[in-house]
């Protein structure tokens, strides 16, 4: 299968073939790229000359790098920082669910322990005892943490700025490697101050001076000013946490964000949307890789093999974008209601449900036909992508749209909550 237009008369094709790869990745800033863009040239390159197989091998190995390309998250600092708590709201995992991290006041954490992300086994959050201890001093921290082998760290701190925050910003530095300093526990320094002075208070003041006094003790060592994010474990949608995870994104090698903007928890609207963004761009590359283009369309439309792979695709979905079954069984049990009218929000469950009136085949069939209308083909004339691709592109505007319906309602729950 080594060229696809071997005479020269079909270059124009193989160049508008190449055209149509590259140009679907301009709509994508270089931080949100699943690949880098001297791949994305190399393989345009290879389709201009008509040669599929290669290209095909280039993308395969680019899927490959992300699906195998480990990430490890350090999460350190003192006891009652809120590490855990931190840890357990970025796996999307309650505090009394099985496999959560120990919350408590004193040093729950003796030896540095792995907790593995339950919907991205690549992406592991490693929990690390505070410095300075008498368990772990300073001298031999870095030895038995292992510091080499964390992507990056972030540095949890609550309260009040201690000496140990330093030590390790200090210890980190040194290594050469990328940390983020958080400071916990905003919404309680928020809360104190106004309850304490309540004619005089003005929250952007209190969260100024909180910061501030971050970079003084910064400066105040001779430590370079790392990144500094004031956030709540109690509600990350507020604060700096969306900012935290965009310029860890911006900052991880571009095979390695994939993996990290999926297994991170949908807080905004925003953060859905980058989801997708990244996911529309690997099904753009499944569909080249599998060699599944052709010069005329399909004339079987969804073999039994396609169905599968469709509700593979789906349900694959649903999880990333918290929408699954189980995710909505917990909502039914936060909301206290029937678990038929949390679906009864969202249109995912019900796609692969025959009805009375239609049949799965007859329904996909229909919504390729919808997408189709809406976008048009995917790639120039004279070329097809398989139908099962078009309809993984729709199936992720779906569960998109049902992940923001959901954040919508949790919002306003916690909001008449907290009114």
């Amino acid at each position: 299968m080594g060229q696809l237009f071997s005479s020269p008369k079909n270059e124009q094709k193989n160049q508008d073939l190449a055209s149509s790869f590259t140009e679907y990745f301009k709509k994508f800033k270089t931080g949100n790229k699943i690949i880098p863009q001297e791949i994305i040239a190399s393989i345009e390159l290879s389709m201009t000359k008509g040669n599929i197989q290669e290209a095909n091998s280039a993308i395969s190995d680019a899927l490959k790098e992300i699906d195998n390309k480990p990430l490890n998250v350090a999460i350190t600092g003192e006891s009652g920082s809120g590490k855990s708590s931190f840890i357990n709201a970025l796996r999307g995992i309650g505090h009394e669910e099985k496999g959560a991290a120990k919350i408590g006041v004193v040093e729950t954490t003796m030896e540095r322990y792995p907790y593995k992300h339950p919907n991205m086994p690549n992406v592991v959050f490693w929990d690390l005892p505070g410095i300075g201890t008498t368990e772990f001093p300073t001298s031999t921290y870095l030895e038995k943490m292992k510091f080499y082998e964390y992507d990056f760290f972030i540095i949890i701190s609550a309260t009040r700025f201690k000496k140990n925050d330093i030590d390790l910003a200090k210890a980190i530095s040194m290594m050469k490697k990328e940390f983020y300093f958080v400071r916990t526990k905003v919404d309680s320094d928020l809360r104190n101050e106004e309850e304490f002075k309540p004619r005089t208070f003005d929250r952007e003041k209190v969260l100024q001076a909180i910061r501030l006094n971050c970079v003084k003790h910064f400066q105040e060592n001779n430590i370079a000013e790392p990144p500094i994010f004031l956030i709540s474990n109690r509600n990350f949608c507020e604060y700096d946490f969306p900012n935290l995870m965009d310029k860890v994104i911006s900052d991880l090698s571009v095979y390695k964000r994939h993996n990290f903007m999926l297994s991170l928890p949908n807080i905004t609207d925003s953060a859905i949307e980058k989801k997708q963004q990244f996911l529309k761009q690997r099904i753009w590359l499944e569909a080249f890789a599998a060699d599944l283009l052709g010069i005329i369309p399909s004339l079987t439309f969804f073999l039994e093999s396609d169905l599968k792979t469709l509700e593979k695709s789906m349900k694959f979905y649903r999880t990333v974008f918290g929408v699954d079954d189980a995710s909505l069984q917990s909502l039914a049990r936060d909301w206290q209601m029937p678990v038929d009218q949390v679906e009864a929000m969202v249109k995912s469950p019900n796609v692969f449900k025959p009805t009375d009136e239609e049949t799965v085949h007859e329904r996909l069939t229909r919504y390729y036909q919808e997408f189709c209308l809406a976008n048009g083909y995917l790639v120039t004339k004279n070329h097809y992508l398989r139908e099962v691709f078009y309809l993984k592109f729709y199936f992720l505007d779906i569960v998109t749209e049902d992940s923001k319906t959901l954040l919508k309602e949790i919002c306003l729950r916690n909001k008449l909550i907290s009114d």
